[in-house]
């Protein structure tokens, strides 16, 4: 292979239009085609971000010898059935979050990467930033003293029909599986794995949860609030509180650019990056799968498998308390 990392995007959504922006910016990493079920969509996405192929399928798209990575950008509930493509065709993957829908398919994906040998990540540029990273890494040093209380919430109004994805209990829609995922991710990277969490939920008339509140128990007694909305303008915003200070991460707390620390009676600090933060964030996630693929692994230290199965099984269970099904379940 190549020193380049070569890219195929399937699906022209917006997310996909938000990292083949940063990948644009990611050494070592090149988009190299496009493939959607509209060719002329895929020509379109091309000619903007500069792709030298562009394809009205996915078949063709996988197919294409120059394309080393498949980014699969389509609605959760196409996840698996894209990357069983890509990786029959014997390329890596980088699929976005969730995963899939429930655990059943996330371990089907995950046997599918295994059985073909290829590399397969979450798209979970949360646990790819370079502040994420670092606070993590500084709480379980000690620098913060002992964590007690985390709090997180993503949201934002949704006027649309009730045949959008995030509404369509066909394509996964709800408040969990897109956004309640970052809370939930932000938590376990702070305070480690969840021993217990519970939701409650409203409902919309067609079974998607419209908003979402979890709390959770993790090791040492220290305790979570999470929430997630498709009604409301939630501040966007994560906090850890230690008994020494307490750790804010501004909006957008799930790909921030710094965070504040405040010990106790003393004044605030600046918690700035390690390293930069490429683009708005979806770089470094790109430059993570780069990485990984160019060193033979098949799996991230920062994403890592297990750590994406786990949190899916708290997402069925999380379904299962608040009454939200999909037809796979």
């Amino acid at each position: 292979m190549a020193e380049t990392t070569r890219w195929g995007i399937l699906a022209t959504g917006k997310i996909a239009h938000k990292l083949a922006e940063d990948l644009a910016l990611t050494p070592g990493n090149e988009l190299a085609a496009v493939g959607s079920r509209r060719l002329e969509a895929a020509q379109a996405f091309a000619q903007q971000h500069a792709a030298p192929a562009a394809y009205g399928s996915y078949e063709e798209l996988v197919a294409d010898p120059d394309v080393d990575v498949i980014y699969v950008a389509t609605p959760h509930a196409l996840h698996l059935e894209s990357a069983r493509l890509a990786f029959e065709a014997g390329k890596h993957v980088l699929c976005e979050k969730p995963l899939t829908l429930n655990i059943a398919q996330a371990e089907e994906m995950v046997e599918l990467a295994r059985r073909h040998d290829r590399f397969l990540m979450e798209a979970m540029w949360t646990a790819c930033n370079p502040v994420i990273r670092r606070l993590g890494d500084d709480l379980r040093a000690g620098r913060f003293g002992t964590p007690r209380q985390a709090h997180a919430e993503l949201g934002f109004r949704v006027d649309a029909g009730p045949h959008h994805r995030l509404l369509n209990p066909d394509l996964g829609g709800g408040a969990l599986l897109d956004m309640g995922i970052y809370p939930l991710t932000f938590a376990h990277l702070m305070l480690g794995p969840a021993e217990e969490l519970t939701a409650t939920a409203t409902l919309s008339d067609a079974g998607v949860d419209l908003d979402v509140a979890i709390t959770g128990r993790y090791a040492g007694g220290a305790l979570a609030t999470m929430t997630a909305s498709l009604t409301s303008g939630a501040s966007r915003t994560a906090a850890v509180a230690t008994d020494e200070g307490r750790l804010d991460v501004p909006a957008e707390f799930h790909h921030p650019t710094y965070a504040v620390w405040t010990p106790t009676g003393g004044e605030p600090e600046r918690i700035e990056a390690d390293e930069p933060i490429i683009g708005v964030g979806y770089g470094n996630e790109v430059a993570e799968v780069g990485r990984c693929v160019q060193a033979g692994l098949r799996e991230s230290p920062l994403v890592p498998l297990d750590r994406t199965l786990l949190l899916m099984r708290q997402m069925d269970d999380l379904r299962r308390q608040i009454g939200v099904r999909y037809a796979t379940d």
